[in-house]
């Protein structure tokens, strides 16, 4: 027995974390990329709780920075930035429940150098923004193209990064806004989270019928805060199953691997972001052992891990996370 048939998705899942139907959205199924959140488009497909689904997703870019002189101003049309494959409509799913998703596979896609990252102009977490405004001039723009493989990011002739590939941008529909791809929020999106990878099964508020799945914008490694704003972008092949939590009501993203829960917030300043995770996990921490709130407090400010997900969106990302171990009943 592995982990993940006492995962939360096993147990209180629809399927009960039995792969169903396997399908597919390439490039060309998709057409029209999406560049936010919101439940005013039409499915690309329309699956059942288990389902596997197989999702070709571009960079952040759509593929248009090709080359270490491009200049990314020149080419990017803001904010049509950070396309999104989707949404997925998963059958039965109703404002309340809870979606599972988990993530099998991410593997990149097309010819190298694959990898893509840069300086944006007044975009980064040290340099002046529009919403923190200085009279410095930006920093020069700048791209680097990086090969990569499942084996490692081939920084240069002196450095290999390993791959750590996950899915930056992932989430479901809001009720009623159209919110853009490059912001997080309580339905997921922009989080730049990296424990968002192969292994791991995140849960996400259903605000709308069919819960409208969105997912984008992967990477092969990130390090804490993506300080310049931009990770190892890639074009990739997503595989994830999708599952049910019905009445299970959430209010911000949840994740979970063999070891450790997890939740996140999105926010600024950053410490609400934090606020905002560790209030939820408490929450479900509390849920799960029956210890009460108050004892869940005390209990993570001994234990409890956070994790920067990103400091440069127009929202930041939090990710606070406990061991299982602590969690028994």
């Amino acid at each position: 027995m592995s982990w993940y048939d006492t995962s939360f998705m096993a147990r209180q899942g629809v399927a009960r974390g039995k792969a169903g139907k396997s399908h597919k959205i390439s490039i060309e199924d998709q057409g029209r990329f999406h560049y936010v959140y919101g439940p005013y488009v039409p499915p690309v497909i329309r699956v059942e709780p288990g389902a596997v689904v197989t999702v070709e997703t571009h960079d952040a870019f759509e593929g248009r920075i090709q080359k270490e002189t491009d200049r990314p101003s020149e080419i990017l049309n803001f904010p049509y930035l950070n396309p999104q494959t989707g949404p997925i409509h998963v059958e039965g799913a109703e404002k309340g429940d809870c979606l599972a998703v988990r993530i099998l596979s991410i593997r990149p896609r097309g010819p190298q150098p694959v990898g893509t990252t840069c300086l944006l102009p007044e975009f980064g977490g040290l340099v002046g923004t529009g919403q923190t405004a200085v009279l410095n001039a930006p920093l020069p723009e700048r791209v680097k193209k990086v090969r990569l493989d499942e084996n490692g990011v081939y920084w240069s002739d002196k450095i290999t990064l390993p791959y750590e590939p996950f899915i930056g941008t992932i989430g479901t529909s809001p009720e009623i806004e159209a919110i853009s791809s490059l912001q997080p929020d309580y339905y997921g999106g922009n989080m730049d989270l990296p424990d968002v990878a192969p292994g791991a099964i995140i849960y996400l508020p259903v605000n709308t019928p069919g819960a409208l799945l969105y997912l984008g914008d992967c990477h092969a490694i990130q390090g804490d805060g993506e300080l310049c704003g931009v990770a190892m972008e890639m074009p990739a092949t997503v595989e994830i199953q999708v599952d049910l939590i019905k009445g299970h009501t959430i209010g911000w993203p949840r994740l979970e691997t063999e070891t450790h829960i997890m939740t996140i917030g999105s926010a600024r300043p950053l410490e609400d972001a934090a606020r905002i995770a560790y209030r939820e996990l408490v929450r479900w921490v509390d849920a799960e052992t029956g210890m009460g709130e108050e004892e869940a407090y005390m209990l993570l400010t001994m234990a409890g891990k956070a994790r920067l997900g990103n400091m440069v969106d127009p929202k930041y990302t939090v990710g606070t996370g406990i061991a299982k171990a602590y969690l028994k009943r």
